[in-house]
């Protein structure tokens, strides 16, 4: 999860982002040398033990009945004002917080301690031959994986937010792949052309919907909660995560839009595509995640019979990685 245009201003562009360069962070796609492993060694909050993504073994959750329904506020409106999509060296991002709409995007309840309001998604994806979401689900990486970043609205600026524990929550939703397009997606997938280089920026046309971006309203009620971290340096441990089971479903060429479009920052001559710009699972520790009263838990059927929702999902994760080929 980027840290890069959390503020309430947009990204300054171009950013120029060197992968070898002293000091600088990156993934394994880019240079081993500054990947993941080497992350604690630039900021030492990165081997902290509260870290994320975390693997979900749904055998070893802890149910909480207090985890109910999440209130989500100004997700099923098109707010005014612009979007910003940009390619800011490490993922796709669309800022979300603007001075017109930002305070109208808001996430509550649902045992989140405090409301939250929305600052901007980006996403996390593999390769042509593997799967890349950041989170992974009793030991399974899906193909891809979106996050949406809130702040606790008592903070106005993230460098007061990562001063507390619960500053910011950050809602991951998993992808599953599907022969059909999800045209939902169309203006994202339609805009990524126009950012294939670190730095560049769009904005997009007219804004939308969020929740068109997400599963069925009726299907929100199962997830996962934990707190944990941001997913990228500086690493700071004060996540409240909360992942769905429910699967948000792309078609195979818009997935395979964001694995062939995108590119890292140029290293010399060298210009590499942007793939597999996920960090892997961090150990849980003595952190316990927790299931709503909807999710599937302990290997048995939830609460609410809705057992047979991650079954598309896993089937997918059992037959392997995503596949470029139809």
């Amino acid at each position: 999860m980027g840290t890069q245009g959390l503020g309430i201003t947009f990204l300054t562009l171009p950013l120029v982002v060197r992968a070898a360069a002293g000091g600088q962070w990156c993934y394994d796609s880019q240079d081993p040398k500054c990947g993941p492993s080497h992350w604690k060694e630039l900021k030492a909050t990165c081997g902290g033990d509260k870290q994320s993504p975390v693997n979900i073994d749904r055998r070893r959750l802890q149910r909480d009945a207090g985890l109910g329904d999440i209130l989500f506020e100004g997700y099923d409106q098109a707010p005014p004002g612009k979007w910003r999509l940009a390619n800011d060296g490490h993922t796709v991002m669309l800022s979300l917080a603007s001075e017109l709409a930002s305070e109208h995007i808001t996430i509550s309840g649902g045992g989140l301690p405090g409301r939250y309001r929305a600052l901007q998604l980006h996403f996390h994806w593999g390769s042509p031959a593997g799967n890349g979401s950041e989170h992974t689900l009793d030991g399974h990486q899906l193909p891809m994986e979106l996050h949406i970043v809130h702040i606790n609205v008592k903070y106005r600026t993230l460098a007061e937010a990562k001063g507390h524990p619960n500053g910011l929550a950050v809602l991951g939703f998993f992808f599953q792949v599907s022969e059909t397009p999800n045209t939902n997606y169309n203006t994202i997938v339609a805009g990524l052309r126009n950012i294939s280089h670190a730095g560049y920026s769009v904005d997009l046309a007219s804004t939308f919907r969020l929740s068109t971006l997400l599963p069925h309203t009726g299907r929100l009620a199962g997830y996962y909660r934990y707190q944990g971290s941001l997913t990228t340096p500086d690493c700071s441990e004060v996540v409240v995560w909360t992942v769905f089971e429910e699967p948000v479903e792309i078609g195979r060429e818009q997935l395979r839009a964001f694995v062939s479009t995108l590119h890292f920052p140029a290293t010399g001559s060298t210009l590499l595509k942007m793939t597999n710009n996920f960090r892997p699972p961090q150990p849980l520790h003595n952190r316990k995640i927790f299931a709503s009263r909807a999710a599937t838990a302990s290997g048995g059927s939830p609460h609410g019979g809705h057992h047979q929702l991650l079954s598309p999902l896993l089937l997918l994760a059992l037959l392997g990685p995503f596949s470029p080929n139809p």
